[in-house]
């Protein structure tokens, strides 16, 4: 499901109104529990999270003139992916995660090797997506992707 915009409200304002709550809501708690230095803005046609050019020049390797991404949030036709790239790279966040969702979520775990997939709206586990969003500082990130690059 592929959403045309120019700016995040544009991207929410196309959306059904329980996805729009969702997304705002998701909005709210990745912004008030992300570390220093993440910077919001619309990519890869999602609201994304990303290590700008003024912390990491380089920018993302695969295109250098866009900044690094880490986090995004995207409306999909089945679900809202959460894409958290620090899941794929560390697996002990990874493994932490799957062990505590389902504290949090009755429903099996619906997850890719970056992408949760929030399949029922009054079910996401906002309060674990919080904690998580905690999990690794924008120096962590920048590090363990700079000794990736070098393998």
């Amino acid at each position: 499901m592929r959403i045309e915009a120019e700016t995040i409200e544009e991207y929410v304002q196309q959306l059904p109104e329980d996805r729009q709550q969702a997304i705002e809501k998701l909005r709210l708690t990745i912004k008030e529990n992300l570390p220093p230095g993440f910077e919001e803005t619309l990519s890869y046609g999602m609201i994304g999270y990303v290590i700008p050019h003024s912390i990491f020049p380089d920018g993302y390797h695969c295109k250098p003139e866009e900044p690094l991404p880490f986090l995004s949030i995207g409306s999909q036709k089945n679900f809202i992916g959460l894409y958290h790239m620090g899941i794929y790279a560390f697996p002990e966040v990874h493994d932490w995660f799957v062990a505590e969702y389902p504290k949090h979520v009755k429903t099996k775990l619906d997850m890719g090797k970056s992408c949760i997939r929030l399949k029922k709206m009054e079910t996401i586990p906002y309060e674990l997506i919080a904690e998580l969003c905690r999990k690794i500082s924008v120096e962590e990130y920048i590090a363990h992707y700079e000794a990736e690059l070098k393998k």
